[in-house]
């Protein structure tokens, strides 16, 4: 259960945006969002005025919000005229209020828009995500739990790979491993058509087949109608396997790939993996409060192109304009380390980084590591050891 201090902080810090904002009150859907503010996922409305007490508005299950959030204002949505008469009984005629329009499908919106007819909607989703982006202490205590079970994950491959072993096959033990360490198994992700099953496990020419996901790799899946991640392709010797996994703990994820390889890769291969990890130690280096992301993102990008490996730096063809991205309740999170972003790092922001290689036919290389933006610079979550495991 999400303690009720925590709740009361990030109301608060909601109501503080606002007010700054001059916003009337905001009206929270979304369920990362929902869970985030009221510390339950159940089907509800959550409204937050720009002062005093929240009102959480519950479709189903009354029982189970009731016993899983802290808020005090907790009733049953018994209608949309019921929704109207809290939301506006708070309100003066013209007031703005505040909705996810990044998220909120378009039938909601003209609901919702007829509802409040006397009310002008705002947007308050960049408000939202960047609350979120900051950590608590709290959160990050469930961050270190992820990074436990990601590092018995990660350790459990090593057991499991073998000559001939299909990705599926690799995929399905991770999977049950991580599952059998409390691993809720959704991967919540915030951008519109972007889904996630526990991540992406492939192997040499597979690891490079190109997909819709907005990342670096993609997999050829096991069918079109979910064109990504392990497929029925064999693991062989020298290919390298690549290991991108989320591990998620009481609802925060830890997001680390490791590339593992029967006997040595190719020598090129080897050395683009070397590389990736000497980029990912130089952003380290400078990643301090304060650094915008495009730097860190072009840092990166003139670290590859140095090395000669440009051109296959982030993917191939249709290649992904960032090196970075934040983690928490959702597997695109802000900060995003990305070209032309000019937001700064902030202490307490929690983010992945993943410079990767990919050869088109041959394989794909690299590394990821979650971090918390600490005073003094990044400072790693994740628990697994730098090598590329030879098994």
């Amino acid at each position: 259960m999400v303690p009720e201090i925590e709740l009361t902080r990030r109301i608060g810090k909601l109501q503080q945006a606002l007010q700054k904002e001059e916003i009337a009150g905001a009206l929270i859907i979304q369920r990362a969002d929902l869970y985030y503010f009221s510390g339950t996922g159940q089907n509800a409305h959550l409204f937050v005025p720009s002062e005093g007490e929240a009102t959480l508005l519950v479709k189903k299950s009354m029982i189970r919000a009731g016993e899983e959030s802290s808020l005090k204002e907790i009733r049953p949505f018994e209608s949309w005229d019921n929704l109207k008469k809290t939301v506006t009984d708070k309100l003066d005629k013209g007031s703005k209020i505040g909705l996810e329009l990044d998220v909120l499908p378009t039938n909601l919106y003209y609901r919702y828009k007829k509802l409040f007819q006397n009310c002008h909607i705002v947007d308050i989703s960049k408000s939202i995500r960047l609350i979120r982006s900051i950590k608590s202490d709290y959160e990050l205590a469930l961050l270190g739990e992820a990074a436990k079970i990601s590092a018995a994950v990660f350790e459990h491959a090593g057991s499991l790979i073998r000559e001939n072993l299909s990705e599926i096959d690799l995929a399905a033990g991770l999977e049950a491993k991580a599952r059998s360490l409390g691993h809720q198994g959704a991967v919540r992700m915030r951008g519109f058509n972007q889904e996630l099953y526990f991540g992406h496990i492939m192997s040499g020419p597979s690891a490079t087949t190109i997909s819709f996901f907005d990342g670096p790799t993609g997999g050829s899946g096991l069918n079109p109608s979910y064109p990504q991640g392990a497929g029925p392709a064999l693991i062989r010797h020298g290919d390298p396997i690549l290991v991108d996994f989320v591990s998620i703990f009481d609802g925060y994820m830890i997001d680390q790939t490791r590339i593992f390889c029967i006997g040595e890769p190719a020598p090129h291969l080897k050395k683009a993996y070397d590389q990736a990890l000497e980029i990912r130690n130089t952003l380290v280096k400078r990643g301090k409060p304060g650094i915008s992301c495009g730097e860190l993102y072009n840092d990166a990008l003139q670290a590859a192109a140095e090395a000669g490996l440009e051109d296959y730096f982030m993917g191939y063809i249709h290649k992904v304009p960032f090196v970075g991205h934040g983690v928490g309740l959702e597997l695109d999170e802000l900060p995003v380390i990305a070209k032309h972003v000019q937001e700064p790092l902030r202490e307490k922001m929690v983010f992945a980084l993943e410079p990767k290689f990919i050869f088109p036919g041959e394989g794909t290389v690299g590394i990821e590591d979650t971090f918390v933006v600490k005073p003094e610079g990044l400072e790693r979550l994740t628990l697994t050891g730098d090598e590329l495991v030879i098994v």
